[in-house]
Parts: structure tokens; sequence; C-alpha cells
């Protein structure tokens, strides 16, 4: 066994002064591990949220199943989304948020008190001031996590370094070994929380994640002298550079590509693959005859970074149909919960969205099976060290996706004809005589394709995305979901209308027993099927930066 690299300085890593420091003082998995504490808290802060936000929304807020369903995909589209846009301010709004919250849900609206003593038989809606209050901490939360997110992954995997053997595996396994931890937070988070919500109150419920967050604030400043810090140095704004690279390619493109201003290129220095994609692009090394003197044009590198953030695009996009099928899971899965049998004891019955515990516990099953069994068979067969590219990783997940909606189809399809059977099609409020374990199977596959595509497009765009951009990149991979939510949110909307009207039943009538979400399903796996092939023409055609074919 080879003595560890005790005086090796770890090239552009620095201390959390500043100084350089050797690979045994800092990053790793000692540091690591703290980052991912943070993020397990965090993780059970968000999912005490999202994992009983419908339920919520309907039996508190008083919201039709389909507008709940939408409100629930609209805020977590903006928490994927605004990993863009709002990554300052992630370190000081989630304590903010998720206190507004749990004061939002302990508010006692007057109108439901006096709507309670008078008219016990009908529902009683809350006062404005609640909703608003609700909604706007809400969205803090929302707008909290899309700062926070990013850029903790990305500073989780730049502990590793990517040139040093040993790191370089370390960093493949961390996704792993991430994603592993923080559905075990969500596994408890679930069981938990969602508990305590539906039997004690929802103020504990929203109470319990914000001291959650008060603990990742301090797990994080535990870590501070063991962290390694990329330093960058004066570079320009990556933005900034790429964009030019767009703007001075328009502006060339009419000019004769023979002109081209670097002697490297002459020499055909560009890497021949990259050369021949996206070859518009190429115009930005152009500089024209007339402005020889004073023009300026773009390096190489710029232009290969704007290629590879280009070349994510087609995957970005073929991955939609994915993210609306995993925003199901929160919302229309666990209406179905609600309305079945649910008893596992005498007098207790289980949380519906508890059930969505099974994903996380099939991703803490499943991981390890995947890192420390599949992979070294894989390696042995393939000869990579990731076992299996990224992309074929991502493209087993999402034809899990597809069968899982399947499956969701043929279970409501077993709940409609039990309710009909029994003549509990007309009251909504009855339990319909079928176990809550019929929809363990559609979960546990969520599970298992998480694994494979989750981690997957995890990894893929933070390995993909320039190495000034990995924050970026994670940004991007998670506005994925944002974009997914907002399209199901817009296809419940559409469906809602077409659906209903003039004697029809709605797919997502209130009344679940009349609705017809196994059309809605139905739908999601076509659609499932559609990006799938998609996504496997792109593939196959996908150039891998940086030399990396995992």
């Amino acid at each position: 066994m080879e003595a560890p690299l005790l005086d090796e300085t770890v090239e552009g890593a620095v201390d959390y002064n500043g100084r350089p420091v050797l690979r045994s003082k800092v990053g790793g998995w000692r540091s690591a591990s703290f980052i991912i504490g943070v993020e397990v808290a965090e993780r059970f802060a968000y999912y005490g949220i999202a994992s009983n936000l419908i339920n919520f929304l309907t039996e508190e807020l008083r919201l039709s199943t389909a507008a709940a369903a939408q409100n629930v995909n609209v805020w977590s589209g903006v928490a994927m989304m605004l990993p863009l846009l709002g990554a300052f301010f992630g370190r000081f709004l989630p304590r903010t948020g998720l206190g507004l919250l749990t004061v939002s849900a302990t508010l006692h609206s007057p109108s439901i008190s006096s709507c309670q003593q008078t008219e016990k038989s009908l529902p009683c809606s809350p006062g404005l001031f609640q909703v608003i209050l609700f909604f706007s901490s809400l969205y803090v939360v929302a707008f909290a996590q899309g700062g926070h997110k990013p850029c903790v992954q990305a500073f989780g995997a730049d502990q590793f370094d990517g040139q040093h053997p040993e790191e370089s595996k370390a960093k493949s396994s961390f996704f792993n070994w991430w994603y592993f931890c923080i559905s075990l937070a969500t596994f408890a988070t679930v069981n938990i929380l969602n508990y305590v919500q539906d039997n004690l109150s929802w103020s504990l419920g929203f109470g319990i994640p914000c001291i959650s967050m008060v603990l990742a604030l301090v797990v994080f400043l535990l870590g501070t002298r063991t962290y390694r810090f990329i330093n960058r140095g004066d570079e320009e704004n990556p933005f900034v550079r790429i964009g030019r690279v767009f703007i001075t390619a328009v502006r060339n493109w009419r000019i004769n590509s023979s002109e081209i201003a670097h002697e490297e290129e002459i020499r055909g220095l560009l890497p021949h693959h990259s050369s021949q994609q996206f070859r518009f692009l190429n115009k930005a090394l152009i500089v024209p005859n007339s402005s020889k003197e004073g023009g300026h044009t773009c390096t190489i590198r710029e232009v290969e970074e704007a290629k590879a953030v280009l070349r994510l695009v087609p995957i970005w996009v073929t991955c939609l149909a994915y993210a609306v099928v995993f925003s199901q899971s929160s919302t229309f899965f666990t209406k179905q919960g609600v309305t079945m049998n649910r008893s596992i004891v005498p007098g207790f019955e289980v949380p519906a969205a508890s059930l969505q515990s099974v994903i996380g516990l099939s991703i803490v099953v499943s991981l390890p099976i995947y890192d420390r069994i599949l992979i070294p068979i894989a390696r042995n067969f393939t000869g990579k060290p990731s076992g299996i590219t990224m992309l074929q990783r991502i493209g087993f997940g999402m034809l899990l996706s597809a069968l899982s909606m399947v499956i969701a189809a043929l279970v409501e399809i077993k709940r409609l004809e039990t309710a009909q059977e029994y003549g509990l099609v007309d009251l909504p409020k009855a339990t319909v005589p079928l176990s809550i374990w019929w929809l363990v199977p559609q979960y546990v596959l969520f599970g298992v394709a998480d694994v494979f595509t989750m981690v997957g497009l995890q990894e893929f765009f933070y390995d993909q995305a320039p190495s000034g951009l990995r924050s970026i990149g994670l940004s991007l991979y998670l506005s994925i979901f944002g974009v997914g939510n907002f399209l199901s949110s817009f296809l419940i909307s559409a469906i809602e209308k077409l659906s209903s009207g003039d004697g029809k039943e709605s797919w997502f009538n209130n009344n679940l027993n009349k609705a017809h979400l196994d059309y809605f399903y139905w739908l999601l796996a076509g659609l499932s099927a559609v990006g799938l092939a998609a996504f496997l023409c792109f593939a196959r055609t996908y150039i891998y930066g940086k030399g990396n074919t995992t």
C-alpha cells in the first residue's frame, strides 16, 4: 500500500484563509461529510413541507384537488428554477421562511372560528391574512432553496481533486453517497413529520423543520477549517465569456472561416470532434481583415466552454418528461392514498404522505447495491471507472420511470373498480376497501429510477459543465425539475378545463372515485416513452467534454 501524500499541495486549492494547502489537511471525505450533514438537515426541512403540502392545501386552505396539485407543482418549480437567479441569498432565507410558515399554520382565523360555531356541517375557509402569510412564507422558503442547493452540492464535489486518481474515484462515489444520505433524511422526514402534521398539529410540523435549518448552520460552521476552496483567481465572469462567443459568432456569420485569427487554429489544435460540432461557433475565432489591428476575438477555451453548454441543451430538454412524472409522488399519489385503507393495526392509520418514505427506502437500499456490486461488475466488462456511462445510467432510470406510470395507472383502475364494486362512488369521504400497500410498487420504481436518473443527472451536469460553471451546471440540472413541475401544473390546468363541463366528470374531480387519474397516468407514460426515445437519439451522438466518456 502506498504511503499517503502528506506533503503534496493540491493545485488551485486554498484553505478558508486563502493559503495553499496540503492534500491531507483539507478536502476529501473529511470536509465532504460536513457538507453532506448540512444537506441532510436541509432535506429534512424541505420535505417536511413538500411531502404533505397537498393535504394542507386541501384540508386547511380548502383548495380543490386540482388547484392544490397545481400550487404544489408551481411552488416546487419555483424552488427548482431559482438556483439560476437566487444563489447569493441562499444562506440567509431558509430559517426566516420556515419561521413565518410556522406562524401562518399557528394562526386560527376568526372566520374559521365563527364558521365552526354556526355552520359545522359546511367547510370553513381560512382568512385572507392567513392565506397571504402562508403563501408568502412558502415562497421565501422556495427562494432560499434556490440559492442553497446548487452551491452546496458543487462545493461538496469540489472537495475532491479530479486530477488525483484516488480522489477522482471518490468524487464519482460522492454523488451516490450524497443522494443516499439525503434519501435517508427524506425517509425519516415523511415518517416523522407527516405523522406530526396529521395527528398533532401543523404548526409543530412546520416548526421542527425550522429547528433543523438552525442545526444545519451549526454543522456548516463546525466544518469551516476543513473545507477546500478552489482558487479561480480573477477570472472573468463565465456568463460574460460564453455570451461573447455567441455574440461574436453572430457578428461574423458571413465572414469566411479561412480568416481564423489564431495560429494554433491554423495548426489544427482545436479537437477534431469539437471543431465539427456546432461549427457556427468557430466563427467566434475569426477577426475580420478590416479590424485586425484592434479587433477582439474569442479564445479556443471560450469557444469550447460555449460548445460544452450547448451540448447540454438536448439532454436537458429530453429529460423534462421524467421531471413531470417525478412531480406526481407528492401530489396525486398522496391523494390516492387518503382514500384507501391505511390501517396497520386497530386504531393506527398510516399517514398517506408517509408512503413517500418508500421512495427514500428504495434509494437507501438500491444505492449501496449499485455502488458496491453493480458498478464493480460493470467495470469488468466495460473497463470504465464508473462502470457505465452517465447517459446510460440516466436512460435506464427514465425507462423505470415510464414503467412506474404504467403500474400507477393499473393500480388506479383497480381502486376505481373496488369503489364501484362496494357502492362508494358517490361517497368521497368513505374508505375504499383496498389496502394502501397497492401503491408501494409505483413508489419503489420511483426510488430505483432516482438512483439511476437523478444521481446520473447530478453527476452529468456537474462533470460536463465548464469548470467555472459547475454551480450553474447543477442549477441547470435542478431547473429540469423546475420546468417539469411547471409543465405538470400546466397539464393539470389544461386537462381540468378540457375534461370538465357539459356534465362531464373532470379527470381531477374532488371526489377521486369519480375522477380518472388513470387516464392522466397513461398520458404521462406515453410522454415518458416519447421523451426516452428522443433522449436515446441525442445520447448516441453526445460528445463528452474534457475527454470524459463516463
